[in-house]
């Protein structure tokens, strides 16, 4: 069954161990590609109360939440204490006593969810105001969209506590849609179903879960915080702090329940004096390349510090695969060494900002970008049809008609990490591409990197021409009159 991967992630979302106004309805809030969602639709759903109000805006003087995160910014949360009374009444007294101050988030899944609010850290701890476990219960109204605030449980909503969970998640299809309700008996209201597909979220959760907040300010933050190096444990390897969650009064500012859209950077051209890696490839002739420092910063630091050591001159194309890509980049020629340029290995992260269109330059790892090394790939690929690119989640705009244009691929989007994009003599890698290679994708003839180094884009080089040679005709030598 397609969803049985995510009914374990759902299963371990756990603890180990009304007087709100409805003023704001009526207003309407972007949920981005140019589409309003109305908080006060008039549907049949809503005869029968069933509305979705996760994106119903805060007003003027109600109680809200700002989760300030160390080093990463501030977040709001709009409460929901007419759906979820004791789950915001629990979470609003935590806060004001200062509970979660100083608190991390314990375990993070980029694509799913951040779990925090365990004073143990470890996901076996924390309590209610009660002292115990309390029930929050559910309401058909609030659902596991994107930027979705929860309590985290340890088999029914009669066991929160105050371990809390953020949803990311993903954008749904309907056949994504239909597999969980086929699979979890769930039943989705055709606005339901139509929120999942725009703004993403967790559906397979509804209805096992206390949904009591929204986002409304700051979910990018959240969605960076995803895609933090976690361990075996989804752990993050350093740690994300609440510095502080407190209660205050919304003031009438700004409303976005959603992302914006990435901007794609990959063929932003470059400027005069920026640096450039040149790379001369035996027999084939020189490729150049533009590298995104203020997007992927340690990458590039990695890569530029490895060529000014001469560490590829002379090293291998050990993987080639025809309309997919080519890799290399290992002193061992056969896909299993190489180090980064302080040791071992290194995170490089990801950014939505650059994509895996033909000509990307990204690091090889070996499960997540925090196994990067010296191994590199450039991307070559093919074009997707619109099929493709829906199964594999794309749904920038911005990506999806970069990748039709060019070609790429798309499937490997936030799990490498992209830190450059060829801007000349691609068409050599396109020809390296197509030669012959043995069962291991190794080329039969090798494919050798005999020069690598970084060079100022656009600043011709500067030489002393005084001395005439034999090739220099004497009407263009320099002269002395004297």
């Amino acid at each position: 069954m397609k969803f049985n991967i995510k009914r374990i992630l759902a299963i371990v979302l756990s603890t180990v161990m009304c007087a709100g106004t409805l003023a704001s309805c009526g207003k309407e809030v972007d949920l981005g590609e140019n589409a309003k969602y109305n908080s006060s639709a008039n549907t049949d759903e809503n005869k029968n109360g069933v509305k979705i109000m996760n994106f119903t805006a805060p007003v003027e003087g109600e109680e809200i939440v700002v989760i300030s995160f160390r080093g990463w910014g501030d977040v709001k949360i709009k409460l929901f204490p007419e759906y979820a009374p004791k789950g915001v009444q629990n979470f609003v007294e935590l806060a004001k006593k200062g509970y979660y101050d100083g608190l991390g988030f314990h375990r993070i899944i980029n694509g799913f969810m951040i779990q925090g609010g365990d004073p143990k850290g470890n996901g076996t701890g924390g309590e209610s105001i009660w002292g115990e476990k309390f029930d929050g219960g559910t309401s058909p109204n609030l659902i596991h969209v994107t930027g979705a605030l929860a309590y985290a449980n340890s088999g029914s909503t009669s066991t929160n506590g105050s371990q809390f969970y953020i949803v990311t998640g993903t954008k749904s299809s309907d056949a994504d849609l239909d597999s969980v309700a086929e699979y979890y008996g769930t039943t989705f209201t055709s606005e339901a179903r139509e929120l999942y597909k725009k703004v993403g979220g967790t559906p397979f959760l509804d209805g096992n879960y206390t949904v009591f907040g929204q986002i409304f300010e700051g979910l990018e933050i959240v969605n960076e915080i995803q895609k933090v190096s976690t361990d075996s444990k989804d752990r993050p390897y350093e740690d994300v702090i609440m510095e502080s969650v407190k209660v205050i009064s919304y003031d009438g500012g700004e409303v976005s329940f959603t992302l914006p859209e990435a901007g794609i950077m990959n063929f932003a051209e470059p400027v005069i004096g920026e640096e450039i890696v040149v790379m001369e490839f035996e027999g084939y002739g020189t490729v150049k390349f533009k590298l995104f420092p203020e997007i992927a910063p340690k990458a590039v630091e990695n890569f530029i510090g490895l060529v000014n050591n001469g560490y590829y001159d002379g090293l291998t194309f050990h993987r080639i695969i025809n309309d997919f890509m080519i890799q290399g980049g290992d002193p061992k020629g056969n896909g299993t060494g190489g180090e980064s340029f302080w040791g071992g290995k290194f995170d490089g992260g990801t950014s939505e900002n650059l994509i895996h269109v033909a000509g990307a330059l990204a690091y090889a790892n070996s499960g997540s970008t925090s196994t990067n090394g010296s191994q590199f790939y450039i991307v070559t690929g093919k074009v997707p049809s619109d099929s493709e690119l829906d199964s594999y989640k794309v749904t920038s705009s911005a990506a999806r008609d970069l990748y039709k244009i060019h070609g790429g691929t798309p499937h490997l989007d936030g799990g490498y990490t992209v830190f450059g994009q060829v801007i000349e003599g691609f068409d050599i890698i396109k020809q390296i591409q197509k030669i012959e290679t043995d069962a291991s994708d190794a080329p039969i003839i090798p494919v050798v990197m005999k020069k690598v180094y970084v060079e100022k884009f656009g600043v011709p080089e500067i030489s002393d021409a005084s001395e005439p040679t034999e090739t220099t005709p004497e009407s263009e030598r320099p002269t002395n009159d004297d």
